[in-house]
């Protein structure tokens, strides 16, 4: 479940502006101030299936804006590629790795 929710707040940090006013304000309530569903029904004045159903729809939106655009794949590779780089920097000098490269012409 934790996987799920940082996905999803990692999404709507790339597309929440391709969203309604009504989808970020459930997705904010939701996701990053832990509202229940029943509060953010309560809040807005409709039902709590209403709630589920909005935020439902949004998630499968943001997946969708992903598969299309790639922004959160292309910043976790990026996240990832900058960690194997300051391993390698630890590891051994910066210029030796570049020594190594310029070898293997």
């Amino acid at each position: 479940m934790l996987e799920k929710t940082t996905r999803v707040n990692y999404l709507f940090d790339f597309y929440q502006a391709l969203l309604t006013p009504k989808q970020r304000n459930y997705m904010e309530m939701y996701y990053l101030e832990d509202y229940s569903l029943g509060e953010i029904a309560e809040l807005f004045h409709v039902s709590r299936q209403a709630v589920y159903d909005n935020i439902k729809r949004t998630e499968a939106m943001l997946e969708t804006y992903e598969e299309k655009l790639h922004l959160y794949s292309k910043f976790d590779q990026r996240a990832s590629l900058i960690d194997q780089l300051e391993r390698a920097i630890a590891e051994e000098s910066l210029l030796e790795m570049i020594k190594k490269i310029k070898e293997l012409d």
